[in-house]
C-alpha cells in the first residue's frame, strides 16, 4: 500500500497546526518548534508542514511506499522516465531515516518518493564536510523551474 505525501511550507507553526487539526479532524502525529506531520487513514496521507524559511505554499509531493521493493519500483520507473533528479540512501530529513527518489514532472513540480526506516532526532544531518553545525539542504534539490506556481507571481491568478 501506498500513502500520498504533501509537505507545505506555513508562514507560523502554532496558527497552521491549530488550522489543519481542525481540517483533519485530529492532531499531529509529530510535533516540532519547526514541523508537524499527520499520519491520516481518511483520508490515507502523509501531510506534513514546515516553518523553515522556504517559500510559503506547498514545497512538494509525493508517494510514501512501506516496503523497499515497493521503492525500488518507482525508483525504476521514475528513471524509464528520464525524471529522476536525485537519489538519495539513508538520508535524514523531516525528523525521519529514508531512501527516496526525487523526480520532477514537466511543470517544475517536484515529488519525493519514499521508504521511512525510523524515526530521526533532528530535521537534517550535516552533509559530509560541511561546518559545524551546517545542515544539508533536506527536502530534496530545488525547482528547475522558476515559478511552480498555477499563473504569474503577484498576479492573483487562481488554477
Amino acid at each position: 500500500m501506498k500513502r500520498f505525501h504533501v509537505h507545505v511550507n506555513v508562514q507560523e507553526m502554532e496558527s497552521s497546526i491549530r488550522f489543519y487539526s481542525m481540517l483533519f479532524g485530529a492532531q499531529p502525529s509529530v510535533v516540532k518548534s519547526d514541523y508537524a506531520k499527520w499520519m491520516l487513514e481518511d483520508p490515507q496521507v502523509n501531510f506534513a508542514i514546515s516553518q523553515r524559511g522556504g517559500e510559503v505554499g506547498v514545497d512538494h509531493l509525493g508517494i510514501q511506499v512501506e516496503q523497499v521493493n515497493e521503492l525500488a519500483d518507482m525508483g525504476q520507473r521514475l528513471g524509464d522516465a528520464d525524471a529522476v533528479v536525485l537519489a538519495e540512501k539513508a538520508t535524514t530529513c523531516c525528523y525521519a531515516r529514508s531512501d527516496k527518489y526525487w523526480a520532477q514532472d514537466p511543470q517544475g513540480v517536484r515529488w519525493e518518493s519514499f521508504y521511512t526506516h525510523g524515526e530521526a532526532t533532528t530535521y537534517t544531518t550535516a552533509p559530509e564536510g560541511a561546518a559545524t553545525g551546517e545542515a544539508s539542504p533536506c527536502c530534496g534539490p530545488q525547482s528547475n523551474v522558476a515559478n511552480t506556481t498555477c499563473g504569474p507571481k503577484g498576479a492573483g491568478s487562481c488554477c
